[in-house]
């Protein structure tokens, strides 16, 4: 691979991070997940809003986020699962970079389901047993992180090397 990092917004992703990756998207692990198993699909290129991506990068964006629910789903034993896009300030977006939150859920995990949607934005409480206080919400290590990223890419079939340089 030509580069080390991905691009997240402002933010450099090390490879180890990532476990998926596609023509136009790619999938890493959340830094500070609201719930375990937490992920992000990325658009490769770098661009706010949602409503900047071709018709076939939103296609690739949840056609991946389907392939990544189905790991995310199955490894963290969930019931259900929380897909979203936070897009624009108004949104609770706050890195400004085009991505699909995908998100285990599990039956009770917060008193009223659309709870959740306060917490991505930064203004809620996260129940105690999700095991992630809103408080202590800390990045979570690159040892973890990394060991999350290798477990899903197993999972996803990680990716072709015919798309595996980054822009």
């Amino acid at each position: 691979m030509a580069s080390k990092v991905v691009q997240f917004g402002p933010l450099s992703i090390p490879l180890s991070q990532v476990f998926m990756l596609s023509k136009y998207t790619y999938g890493l692990v959340n830094l500070k997940p609201i719930r375990p198993g937490h992920v992000l699909v990325v658009s490769r290129r770098k661009v706010a809003r949602f409503n900047d991506l071709t018709p076939e990068e939103v296609a690739d964006l949840f056609t991946n986020g389907q392939r990544a629910s189905k790991a995310v789903e199955k490894l963290f034993n969930a019931d259900g699962l929380t897909l979203c896009v936070q897009d624009g300030d108004a949104a609770g977006q706050t890195v400004k970079h085009v991505h699909l939150h995908v998100i285990p859920r599990n039956t009770g995990d917060f008193a009223n389901n659309d709870d959740i949607y306060s917490v991505l934005e930064g203004t809620g409480t996260i129940p105690q047993k999700t095991h992630i206080d809103n408080d202590q919400r800390v990045a979570r290590t690159a040892k973890d992180m990394t060991a999350e990223a290798a477990m899903l890419r197993r999972q996803v079939g990680g990716w072709d090397d015919a798309v595996g340089q980054f822009m």
